[in-house]
């Protein structure tokens, strides 16, 4: 498919018209539209799905890999591994960066989700210089892909209410569970706007984060039923040093609450010890994580006001690694996944001058997970 302001070719020649013609459906003009890039560097901003395609398809007459990396923007160090390792693998990375609506419940923090533009074309152009210099990489950064949600959403967007109607894809029972329970809209709109992401980019792999690890059983399952050709690569969690998982959310913790968010990895490590020291019941290993976070409350309810950090754990579970549905019994010949989602509630009592985060501290709701490997 041919993008906006590209002549049409007709044998050895380019046909120019005197009037705006039209190529399936989608308007055309006669001169060739600026491709705008990253400042300092050679990176392509594609701003509509007209452009990728016109992008993307001499890369596969000429049997280039083609890699995508799908975020949301504020960009942090482990969106860059997720780039490092696409730019091992394949010629061409693409990142697209698009807050998508749709996976936002009504109520949840759309309004006030970091956007960060500016500083992610910076890092994006200091990664790319830094791949350029490494002889370990079949590639590099080619392109963002920054539509806007008119473009992804081309009949109008149908709303985040749980009964919105239009087109969506919907993965069951995984996208049901655990966080689908706690967010009923998010899977939905994940898995649209991915399966809209795949078939603009066309790419031959996607990389995902194992911090969203039920989203990637999701990614994992559409791919495989919708028999897409993709190769869904996984790369492990990327941490603070004190255990915290990476997530463009972080910033609204302050620094107060930024002390207590280890809770929830503290409280996974617990159970995974359980498991390593050869249990596998339920209550075995969830009880060991349920201690964690409720003696940890009690620390913090003990202090004053001004000084303590309140949360609410959403849950902690322990789910069979295919399919999210939650076990009794650990069967050691698969293994399974404990994750969790904790919700950091906004400072009581704050002091002047308090750093409070991103604006102003709303509540936090953080995930995480471990992976259970088999033992048998």
């Amino acid at each position: 498919m041919f993008a906006r302001a590209i002549p049409r070719a007709t044998g050895s020649r380019a046909v120019h018209s005197t009037v705006p013609f039209t190529f399936r459906g989608m308007a055309s003009s006669t001169r060739r539209a600026p491709r705008e890039k990253i400042p300092s560097s050679s990176i392509r901003i594609l701003r509509s799905v007209d452009s990728v395609r016109a992008w993307r398809r001499p890369h596969l007459l000429d049997h280039r890999l083609v890699s995508l990396v799908p975020t949301m923007g504020a960009l942090h160090r482990g969106h860059l591994a997720l780039i490092r390792a696409a730019a091992r693998e394949t010629h061409h990375v693409v990142v697209s960066i698009y807050v998508n609506p749709a996976q936002f419940g009504v109520k949840e923090d759309l309004a006030s989700y970091p956007v960060t533009w500016d500083s992610d074309c910076r890092i994006l152009a200091e990664l790319d210089r830094e791949l350029a210099d490494d002889g370990g990489n079949l590639g590099r950064i080619s392109a963002v892909f920054a539509p806007t949600t008119a473009d992804m959403y081309p009949s109008g967007f149908p709303g985040q209410e749980i009964d919105s109607k239009g087109s969506f894809v919907t993965l069951t029972p995984v996208g049901e569970v655990l966080e689908g329970a706690s967010r009923p809209t998010f899977f939905r709109g994940v898995a649209t706007v991915c399966m809209k992401l795949f078939n603009i980019v066309q790419p031959e792999k996607v990389y995902f984060g194992q911090k969203d690890v039920q989203q990637t059983v999701v990614i994992r399952k559409m791919v495989k039923d919708f028999m897409m050709p993709i190769d869904v690569q996984i790369e492990a969690t990327e941490r603070e040093a004190d255990g915290l998982a990476l997530s463009s959310r972080n910033v609204y913790l302050g620094e107060r609450r930024r002390k207590v968010a280890t809770v929830l990895n503290r409280a996974l490590r617990a159970a995974e010890k359980e498991y390593a020291n050869g249990k596998r019941d339920r209550e075995s290993i969830l009880g060991a994580a349920s201690k964690v976070t409720t003696d940890i409350l009690n620390e913090q309810m003990a202090l004053a006001p001004e000084q303590r950090v309140k949360y609410e754990v959403d849950y902690i579970a322990l789910s069979d690694p295919d399919t999210m549905v939650e076990l009794t019994e650990v069967d050691s010949t698969k293994g399974g996944i404990l994750s969790g989602a904790v919700k950091m509630l906004p400072v009581e009592s704050p002091q002047p001058g308090e750093d409070l985060g991103h604006s102003g501290g709303p509540s936090v709701r953080l995930i995480d997970n471990i992976v259970l490997r088999p033992t048998a």
